[in-house]
């Protein structure tokens, strides 16, 4: 099947400059993992979670640097399975794209739930009311990004830079309270306590895949997208070590659920407690508004090349609004949300699904770039580098596995039941093509 992509020549048509691109991976990236992981990993490893903040930033570079690489030179709304399709064939990349779109999907319950949690401990209130705001907080990303860029760009630009600026308000709130004399001892829980704040930071440095759904809509990928991930890997490691320095030594022994609250708290009593939230919202707005728009250029994609229904391949094309690919989004995050509320609200398991189908992502994604790009290229080398880190985090989720694993098996039945038709009488017959079909070309679907 072949999966179109626009020409490296062709004139630049999109609407995505560094500035947005920028705030794009910013929002993907960083995510809502300051609002939990800064005070977490500090209970798990002292002062020693610095390095750990710093192992994962450096294993995020290889990681960032082959995904840009691919998206510089495949803009196109399919991502990742359009990475795969092209270098392991229709299967695999419909194996991908099911990853992405029904496994890291399951995150957006989490990502609005999490914020949710911040909101309703700033107003004092209950569960139910987090289940509310939660659910309140997964309609503002449908809805900008219904409209398009048009506007789903300019409030990304605010959220992100309403985001960059309070964390630096948090941090030199925080910054009078810090004793330094807290670094020591610095292993206080010694390189296993390093190795576990490094697993949770995982999740904190994940989503450098997302916005290559959103390629095509770049106006220059090849310059653009590199520096979009340069100054997002600035950026996100100097908020997260910021935060980190300032957990470690103004609040080493936190337990709250709500750890940033406190260490706002620490530097801005009373009014610290309404910055956090106004933090929360924002990041779970600006996190949600990247995926949101990352899912349903995907969706409209897996339309577009078979692999989901064509009802949802409207607005694939660069410059497309995915409209209805964003209403199956809509349908799965509610469907999510509601599976999250009857389950009394644990979203660890939800957490576990979304890494696993990550890392599975990650590792296809990764064996594609070494297919795909020019032998001994940087791009190249990043991808054998990000190969071997997905294998290692492959290692780690363990069973969790199993999730991607039954959504390969799904997407290998789908092919064969796609042959299956294909050699049926009537499809032998042919359909009957109308003037403005694109015919298929390359090697057979499935």
């Amino acid at each position: 099947m072949t999966t179109t992509l626009r020409p490296a020549e062709a004139p630049p048509t999109g609407r995505i400059g560094l500035l947005l691109g920028s705030s794009l991976y910013v929002s993907a990236v960083l995510g809502t993992g300051i609002l939990l992981l800064p005070t977490l990993a500090a209970r798990v490893a002292g002062p020693a979670s610095l390095l750990a903040v710093v192992g994962v930033l450096a294993m995020s570079v290889p990681l960032a640097a082959t995904f840009a690489a691919l998206a510089t030179r495949h803009p196109d709304s399919g991502g990742v399975a359009t990475y795969v399709r092209l270098a392991l064939g229709p299967t695999a990349a419909r194996a991908c794209g099911y990853w992405f779109f029904f496994g890291v999907c399951v995150g957006c319950p989490v990502v609005a739930l999490v914020g949710a949690q911040y909101v309703v401990a700033m107003l004092g209130g209950s569960q139910p009311e987090v289940y509310v705001v939660g659910a309140l907080f997964l309609l503002p990303p449908l809805l900008t990004n219904a409209v398009g860029l048009r506007l789903a760009g300019p409030v990304q630009l605010v959220l992100t830079g309403s985001l960059v600026v309070l964390v630096v308000l948090v941090v030199v709130a925080a910054l009078p309270s810090s004793d330094p004399a807290a670094l020591t001892p610095f292993l206080t829980h010694g390189w296993s306590g390093v190795g576990a704040a490094a697993s949770l930071f995982v999740w904190a440095f994940a989503g450098w895949e997302a916005v290559t759904h959103l390629a095509g809509e770049f106006r220059d990928p090849r310059r653009t997208i590199p520096r979009a991930t340069a100054v997002a890997l600035v950026v996100v490691g100097l908020a997260y070590l910021a935060l980190q320095y300032v957990a470690v030594t103004a609040l080493p022994d936190s337990t709250s659920p709500v750890p940033l609250m406190d260490l706002v708290e620490t530097g801005l009593p009373g009014a610290g407690r309404i910055a956090v939230a106004v933090v929360a919202g924002i990041v779970t707005l600006g996190v949600l508004g990247a995926y949101v728009g990352a899912f349903a250029k995907l969706g409209a994609s897996l339309g577009r090349d078979g692999d989901l229904p064509a009802w949802v391949s409207r607005g694939a094309q660069p410059g497309g609004v995915p409209r209805r690919a964003l209403v199956v989004v809509a349908v799965l995050a509610s469907a999510y949300f509601g599976v999250v509320v009857a389950t009394g609200g644990d979203l660890e398991p939800f957490v576990l699904v979304h890494t696993s189908c990550m890392v599975a992502v990650y590792l296809l994604g990764a064996a594609a770039a070494v297919r795909l790009l020019e032998r001994g290229s940087p791009g190249w080398w990043s991808g054998v580098v990000a190969c071997g880190l997905a294998l290692v985090l492959a290692a780690l989720a363990g069973w969790h596995l199993v999730v991607p694993v039954a959504l390969a098996l799904v997407a290998v039945g789908v092919g064969l039941a796609r042959r299956v038709r294909s050699r049926s009488p009537r499809a032998a017959a042919g359909p009957s093509r109308g003037p403005g079909s694109i015919p298929r070309s390359g090697s057979a679907a499935g």
